[in-house]
């Protein structure tokens, strides 16, 4: 599968575009990047004790898509599932602390709207609720703790 891009370069997208695999075409030192910036924020800077590796990284139709840093490694980076009953989530939406503040993630969710069929749905912490608004997604559910972490339920039709 060939990188791509979303619109012009710009802030939010250096020129190198934003990359989408399956598991299966990923190389061992991209995802171990990608396991290392996972694990870098969910469990030692937000102090979450849990197991990343859920074993939905290498389902079927489970799309990863991110930024390459300079010279290796990973900027950001999330994570798109097949839901059971055919709805797609996206998931593990993360930026590494150096490459905060310029809109990777932002361009990274936009593009995995494009790729993916309605509905998705996302579990967004609580403090970001306003931000995936700005995508579109509305709250359905519940709020919950997930891992001492307030998160609400959220939803874009498709």
């Amino acid at each position: 599968m060939t990188p791509l891009t979303s619109g012009a370069p710009g802030p939010a997208d250096p020129g190198r575009g934003a990359r989408v695999r399956v598991f299966g075409e990923l190389d061992t030192a991209t995802l171990y990047a990608i396991l290392r910036l996972r694990a870098q924020v969910f469990v030692v800077e937000q102090a979450c004790a849990y197991l990343d590796v859920d074993g939905r990284d290498d389902e079927p139709g489970t799309l990863h898509c991110w930024f390459a840093a300079e010279g290796g490694g990973v900027e950001a980076y999330l994570r798109v599932t097949v839901e059971p009953h055919g709805e797609h989530r996206i998931g593990r939406v993360v930026t590494a602390p150096s490459a905060r503040g310029r809109g990777l993630a932002a361009h990274l969710i936009r593009h995995a709207l494009t790729l993916v069929p309605g509905p998705v749905v996302l579990d967004a912490q609580s403090h970001l609720q306003g931000y995936y608004a700005g995508f579109g997604f509305r709250p359905h559910g519940s709020p919950f703790l997930e891992d001492g972490i307030p998160h609400v339920p959220m939803r874009l039709a498709g």
